[in-house]
């Protein structure tokens, strides 16, 4: 913002704040500063535990194909991780059953981070070295997702504040995004276009140190995986 003051040639953040109340059009670029855009592969690798152990070979029992949401994915590592964890550890146990993910940022220079699939060491380090090697081709000092584990995997531009893309998913998964960094109304807001968008039984991943916003009675716990369920059977999240 500091930076953005002096391309203005303004003197400080109070002549800022004066010049986002007669310049409208400012809050857009406004707006496009204040991602906090902090990723990387297998990030938190008990919620991915979790996925494996419980949610999703529950999810797919009787079904032939899954879709999964990465909500707020930034530059990709979350959903890729979800294609490796899959296709590695599940898809060899799970009788032929499908993953079809797509990922979702409003910040179209992400999106386009994501699409390119290209990824310093530093991203990896957390990552199990099996997938490591099975899924990444090493390019000029970096590392490249293999066209295999990309073909399951699209990206599409998405504000968390609009209506969920087109639906239904089995998982969806929003962390560390709206429900730690939207006032409560706007998670309430958030919410209510998740479960829209979740099918009957799916499920919802949460970061670590967040929670529902109340009122969420449509949610109740998922055993064994810190997850909770839309109730009636109608849904669920999970919450390592």
């Amino acid at each position: 913002m500091r930076r953005r003051v002096g391309e203005l040639g303004l003197s400080d953040l109070a002549a800022y704040r004066a010049y986002l109340e007669t310049h409208p059009d400012e809050w857009e670029h406004l707006e496009a500063l204040t991602p906090i855009t902090i990723s990387r592969f297998y990030r938190d690798a008990a919620v991915f535990g979790a996925l494996e152990r419980e949610v999703l070979p529950a999810l797919a029992a009787g079904r032939s194909r899954l879709r999964a949401w990465s909500a707020g994915c930034a530059s990709g590592e979350e959903p890729y991780t979800l294609a490796l964890l899959w296709r590695h550890a599940l898809a060899p146990r799970l009788g032929g059953v499908a993953l079809d993910i797509l990922g979702t940022d409003v910040d179209p220079t992400m999106l386009r981070r994501a699409a390119d699939a290209r990824y310093q060491p530093s991203s990896l380090k957390e990552l199990p070295e099996p997938w490591l090697s099975a899924g990444f081709e090493h390019q000029g000092g970096d590392y490249v997702v293999r066209p295999e584990q990309r073909a399951r995997v699209a990206f599409a531009p998405h504000d968390l504040r609009d209506p969920a893309p087109d639906g239904p998913f089995d998982l969806v998964l929003c962390r560390n995004v709206a429900f730690t960094y939207l006032a409560t109304e706007g998670q309430q807001h958030v919410l209510r276009h998740i479960a829209a968008a979740l099918r009957p039984g799916g499920a919802l991943v949460l970061g670590l140190h967040v929670s529902l916003p109340e009122p969420s009675s449509d949610f109740e716990p998922w055993p064994r995986a810190r997850a909770v369920r839309r109730r009636a059977g109608t849904g669920g999240v999970i919450h390592p």
